[in-house]
This record gives C-alpha cells, structure tokens and sequence, in this order.
C-alpha cells in the first residue's frame, strides 16, 4: 500500500514538472482550442488556450506503471494502460485534425466510434484470453454473480465502454470539470484494487488521481491548458477499463454517475427539440452549460459535480463491500 501512496505522490509531481515544460511547448505550436458557435457566448474568450494538456498526466501515468514493471506480479494494468492509450490515441487524433484545420469539430462520429470499438472489443478479449478476467457479472449490494457467455459479454461490454468513454470526454466542458470529477473514481478504484489485494492495477488509478491534482493547478478556472480529447478520452479508458479488470463493470452506474447524467442530459434535450419541434429541455446540454446559463460560476459547478462524485464513489464502495468479506 506504502508504494500505491508514494506513486501517487510521486505521479503529482511527474504531472507539475511535465506542465510546466509542456505548456510554452503547446503555446509554441499554436495548439489553440477553436470555441463551439453553440456553445456559451462567454467561452469565446477560451479561443487560443492550448490544448491537449491532458499528455502531462498521461506521460506522468506511463512512466510510473513502467517504473512499476519490475515489481509487477501480474500483468492486468498494462493492459489497462495500453487501452487507455489506444483511446488516447483516438482523442490526440482528433485533437490534431482540430488543431490542423483551425475548426472545432475534429473525426467524425462514425470514424471515433469504429476505433473505440475496435480498441475496446481487443482489449476485452485479451483480458479474457489471458485469464485476467472473467465473464462473471458482479452485482452490488446484493452481493451475486452469474455467468454470461463471452460472446454476449464481450459484444455488450464494448458497447458499455465506448458509451462510457464518450460520457467521460462530453464532461471535459468547463474548466476543471472532467479532472476533478475524475478524481474521486480514480480513489475510488485505487481503493477498490488494494481492499481485493491487486496492487499492481492500483498502481494506475493511484498514479491519475495524484497526476489530476496536478494537472487541475493549470486547469482550473481561468484554465491555463485544456486536456483535449486526448485527455479526457484517455481518462475515460481508464475509468472503464479499471471496472471490467476489477471485474465490477455494473460499478460505472455509480461512480459514473456524473458522466452518465452529461450523456443522459444530451441525448434528453435532442430527442425533447425533436419531438417538440424545437423547444428545449434545458437552457443547453450537456447539463454543466445549463448550470452556467442558471448563473452558476466555473467553480462552483466543478464543486458540486465533484462532491456528487464522491458520495456516488462512497455510496459504490459499500455497494461492493461484500467482496472484501
């Protein structure tokens, strides 16, 4: 547990020192974010604020997992790892064709959906393949399990992860958002993973929360640098990917429970103007830009969706605390 906490405090100060090198760097490329016509009149002022900053805690996360190899006795946060990068990957992709082009709209729906789920239907046969998990679907708080054949497992798995990831990227909307709300899950799951004796696949998570916490310094309102796809997609792989290792995927209801509501609150309002032919359900989607237009500050909108991230979290680890028994 002593190297878990060290990583974390270790990975802080990895994501710090990799900032503040990063940022004149990112500055330097013209590496802008280009501010959506829909979006807040008054996030015009964010144009030019450098993006893909989330590549400071994502460098900071894979030097501590590689640091952590030659303790590792087994392999399952490599390949959470190497997920997360691979929809890491997918984000910078589309971050670059933003930043290429000068528009806002990068890939398209369809080009980062196939890659998502090719990624995600690899990785779930992997860690099935190689016995890292299991198709034993795990239900809080009644304490039960039950098998699916791996097929169906799979199939519906890699749905659940790319809706999960994409939740995860429509958070990243306002200045420190996405890395606070993230926080409290990367706890969360670093806790979950020590309490089932998996110190290896801690060491990830652990490393996210300290490297967040970090990189919030530059995030946080007036943001300095934003994560970009790059980031917040990354992020979302580890979120998902820490639930199927951990063999707990039905857990993202609860300490996803932010990210579900962004998403839930997006699909509301354009099915609502559709069926209304043009009225709304909210004053804007995803849900933090109607909190903005309510008059809800940048903070205050991070803090609250934080600390209903952090009871969800607390509410998901006595969901799950029959498997410590």
């Amino acid at each position: 547990m002593l190297r878990v906490l060290l990583m974390a405090v270790l990975s802080c100060a990895l994501t710090a020192a990799i900032g503040w090198f990063l940022l004149p760097v990112l500055r330097a490329l013209k590496a802008g974010q280009s501010i959506r016509e829909v979006g807040p009149t008054w996030h015009n002022s964010k144009a030019g604020t450098p993006m893909m900053g989330g590549l400071m805690f994502i460098f900071a996360a894979v030097l501590i997992v590689a640091g952590n190899a030659f303790f590792m006795e087994e392999y399952s946060v490599v390949f959470v790892l190497i997920l997360a990068l691979c929809f890491g990957f997918v984000g910078f992709l589309d971050d670059f064709t933003k930043i290429k082009y000068k528009r806002n709209l990068g890939l398209t729906s369809i080009q980062k959906a196939a890659l998502q789920a090719a990624v995600s239907a690899l990785f779930l046969y992997i860690m099935f393949k190689t016995g890292a998990m299991s198709t034993e679907l795990y239900i809080p708080f009644v304490d039960l399990s039950f098998t699916i054949h791996p097929i169906l497992y799979i199939f519906l798995s890699m749905f659940i992860m790319v809706g999960c990831v994409n939740a995860v990227n429509l958070t990243d909307g306002v200045d420190g958002l996405c890395g606070s709300v993230t926080i409290p899950v990367m706890i969360f799951f670093t806790m979950a993973a020590i309490a089932l004796g998996k110190y290896d696949l801690a060491v990830l998570p652990a490393s996210l929360a300290g490297g967040l916490a970090a990189y919030l310094v530059y995030n946080w309102h007036p943001a300095k640098v934003f994560m970009g796809d790059t980031g917040s997609l990354f992020l979302g792989g580890v979120v998902c990917a820490m639930a199927f290792a951990l063999e707990m995927p039905l857990i993202l209801v609860l300490v996803g429970i932010i990210y579900i509501v962004e998403t839930v609150s997006v699909i509301l309002q354009v099915g609502y103007f559709k069926l209304t032919h043009g009225k709304r359900l909210f004053k804007m989607s995803p849900i933090h830009h109607h909190f903005e237009m309510c008059g809800w500050k940048e903070e205050k909108i991070c803090g609250v969706f934080t600390a209903v991230s952090a009871v969800m979290c607390v509410l998901a680890w006595i969901g799950i605390s029959g498997l410590f028994g």
